[in-house]
């Protein structure tokens, strides 16, 4: 159980709605940010750029909230061209939201000279250092390829001239990085598996686009080691969190995936049974003979014998038996 205690302050301070406070769709960054301009004076001309300063919101969840805020009417702009062709923006801030029209019938009660003043930093131009001496025109006489020889180091060269001095391609020099590493051949086909990510799920929807050359030089550090662009897009898909679960930095995620490059597993075939040895037709129903012979001897058996006619011979010196009992000796 909670219990609650307020007093009301008796000086500087601000009504607020229920609902604002309670929006379901405001993070509290955009709460803040609406507050804050809500509780300044009314010929304040403070734009939100400041107010999320002073209010310590970064420049992200300063992008975040405003663009809350303009979805749900409480923040309004246009752009508008004052004296001398300076262009301004105003910006409408309300306690209520307020409909497109209902926000351009309020700009338009403003007198132009009079939101001259409240220029957002964002839009202001940024000061120029004038270049030394004084401001000279281009000629407009002469050859521009001998005026350019005689007042630079490089001159140009044309062509014919610019394909001889490379050479052939084989001595070109291989293209290097910003850190001076040779290029990677696969850099385009990285660039491709980088730019499908927003493909793979909603949660690498909104990587920045300064970081694609970044993940690109991952990517093809996976390719040149062998992985398939579908071995890499398995790998960040195993690394995304459950589903629920936001991901607040895209860009940081998948380049702690691909920082480390594991080294290819290429799957192993299945155990083959060994081939069995078939003997020709010439030979089918033959066997060695188990007798003594200087190379092996295949014979064909009439039952189970283990040897052929010439090992089963009698020999001399054996008794070869007749019948009546009486056994002779092998003639000589």
């Amino acid at each position: 159980m909670i219990y609650r205690h307020f007093n009301a302050p008796s000086r500087a301070f601000s009504q607020f709605s229920h609902e604002i406070i309670r929006h379901p769709r405001l993070s509290s960054d955009a709460v803040r940010l609406l507050t804050w301009q809500l509780s300044l004076p009314q010929n304040a001309r403070e734009s939100l750029s400041a107010t999320a300063r002073r209010a310590r919101i970064g420049g992200c969840a300063f992008t975040r909230a405003k663009r809350q805020l303009k979805e749900e009417g409480f923040v309004h702009e246009r752009r508008v061209q004052g004296p001398g062709g300076r262009w301004t923006t105003q910006q409408l801030v309300s306690s209520t939201p307020l409909a497109p029209g209902e926000a351009a019938k309020l700009l338009a009660r403003t007198p132009l000279p009079a939101c001259a003043d409240p220029v957002t930093p964002q839009v202001a131009p940024s000061p120029r250092n004038p270049a030394a001496g004084r401001p000279t025109t281009p000629p407009t006489d002469g050859h521009p390829d001998e005026h350019l020889r005689k007042d630079t180091s490089n001159p140009p060269v044309g062509p014919a001239k610019a394909a001889e001095a490379a050479g052939p391609a084989e001595a070109a020099e291989p293209t290097v990085t910003a850190d001076g590493a040779p290029a990677s051949p696969r850099l385009e086909d990285a660039r491709a598996l980088v730019g499908a990510l927003h493909l793979l799920s909603p949660a690498l929807r909104y990587i920045p686009p300064a970081m694609r050359d970044e993940l690109a030089g991952l990517a093809a550090r996976w390719l040149d080691a062998g992985h398939s662009s579908a071995d890499v897009h398995e790998h960040v898909l195993r690394g995304l969190p459950g589903a629920g679960t936001p991901v607040h930095r895209p860009g940081g995620l998948v380049r702690h995936l691909l920082r480390d490059v594991p080294p290819r597993t290429l799957p192993t075939p299945p155990p083959t049974a060994p081939t069995p040895i078939r003997l020709s037709v010439r030979l089918e129903g033959a066997r060695e003979c188990t007798g003594h012979h200087t190379q092996p001897m295949l014979f064909r058996p009439l039952a189970d014998e283990t040897l052929c006619a010439a090992c089963a011979a009698p020999t001399r010196d054996e008794p070869v038996p007749v019948p009546g009992g009486e056994r002779l000796r092998a003639p000589s």
